[in-house]
């Protein structure tokens, strides 16, 4: 073993390479641990602005997402007489669905949940066993699943593009996860709404439980039809918002759902046609319902508003237009985002803006 002495002459007589690495042994430790505490303070200076380009890329998706849908609608109006998107199934119209069977649907509700039945039959070929597309008896189609007549325009000839990415928000986790695996409603904790009951806070209609709809989260959509896009303007039969839930709506009379068209709609760039339920680039993700939520709007010219919802016309009961603005509360559904302010629970009540606007098509949503 050598000692210090003999070490001092061996460095002395050693060629200035091997010095080199001698005099570096004792400070090779030291610089490691300097190279780490200088990558985590570049990394935590820069982890904050790698966000902030996240969410700018995925909001730029979801307005090009939007934007897409709106020309789709446009060359969809131009072969069908110019008409908005909309079921066209008709009561007392005798259809034959995938699996061979007709129906003879009884109302504009039951014809549209039926043709609502055929378009997902058809294109998954779910049509026997127990992964089998059900009859949606118990809601109103239109409310979350109008754009599935768009989706099936938009796949023309290619089922395996039905389930197409443009109808999610990118930064919409759960439905791209829902999406990805269709089957999952089969079993318990999957993560679907209701799969599991409903927690105390959220909507506890009953309506979530069922199978039919369950099953139907896998062909959702992160953007919504305002209601005046495949109904009449009111106020005489139309349907209406339930002042309990923001999610179901409320026939008055018989509501016409034979279809709008393009040129019904007076004020094109002013008018709101699909949005974002959740603005989901801002912290928390706010219901498009507050005023601060910047939520990406679709209008009937094309283009893409994203304006504060603030700065949008306030909005009334569709059966009581003359009335006072219509407000009520926003309850989230399960696994949606909670309130914003206040919570679960929440009795902040919400201007509803542009999803029930006054004179429907003829009126419009910002200045």
């Amino acid at each position: 073993m050598l000692n210090r002495p003999m070490l001092d002459t061996l460095k002395r007589n050693r060629p200035a390479k091997l010095l080199s690495v001698l005099d570096r042994r004792g400070f090779s430790l030291i610089e490691l641990i300097a190279t780490i505490v200088i990558l985590v303070v570049l990394a935590g200076a820069i982890a904050p602005a790698l966000g902030q380009i996240r969410h700018q890329a995925r909001a730029a998706t979801s307005a090009d997402n939007l934007m897409q849908i709106g020309q789709a609608r446009d060359m969809y109006a131009k072969d069908n007489t110019d008409r908005i998107f909309t079921y066209t199934w008709r009561a007392g119209e005798t259809y034959t669905m995938p699996n061979g069977q007709t129906r003879t649907p009884n109302s504009a509700q039951e014809a549209a949940s039926r043709q609502n039945e055929e378009i997902l039959m058809r294109r998954t070929q779910r049509i026997n066993g127990v992964s089998k597309i059900r009859h949606d008896s118990a809601r109103l189609t239109h409310r979350r699943s109008v754009h599935v007549v768009l989706m099936d325009y938009m796949a023309g000839d290619d089922d395996a593009s039905f389930a197409n990415l443009v109808f999610v928000d990118p930064a919409d986790g759960d439905l791209l996860n829902w999406q990805e695996r269709p089957l999952d409603y089969l079993s318990d904790s999957n993560g679907l709404p209701y799969a599991d009951g409903a927690p105390s806070g959220y909507d506890d209609n009953s309506v979530w439980f069922q199978l039919a709809v369950r099953q139907r989260w896998s062909f959702g959509t992160s953007y919504f039809s305002t209601p005046f896009a495949w109904q009449g303007d009111g106020p005489d039969n139309v349907y209406g918002p339930v002042e309990s839930t923001p999610h179901l709506y409320m026939a008055n009379g018989s509501p016409d759902l034979s279809g709008r068209y393009m040129n019904q709609v007076q004020s094109p760039s002013r008018k709101v046609h699909m949005f974002e339920e959740f603005d989901r680039e801002q912290k928390r993700q706010p219901y498009f319902a507050y005023g601060s939520a910047r939520s990406d709007k679709l209008m009937f010219d094309g283009s893409i508003n994203s304006q504060a919802s603030s700065s949008s016309q306030p909005s009334v009961h569709p059966t009581y237009p003359d009335g006072p603005i219509w407000k009520q509360r926003y309850v989230p559904l399960h696994v949606f985002p909670i309130p914003m302010i206040g919570g679960l629970g929440s009795n902040r009540e919400l201007n509803m803006r542009y999803m029930w606007t006054k004179n429907g098509l003829q009126g419009f949503d910002y200045n």
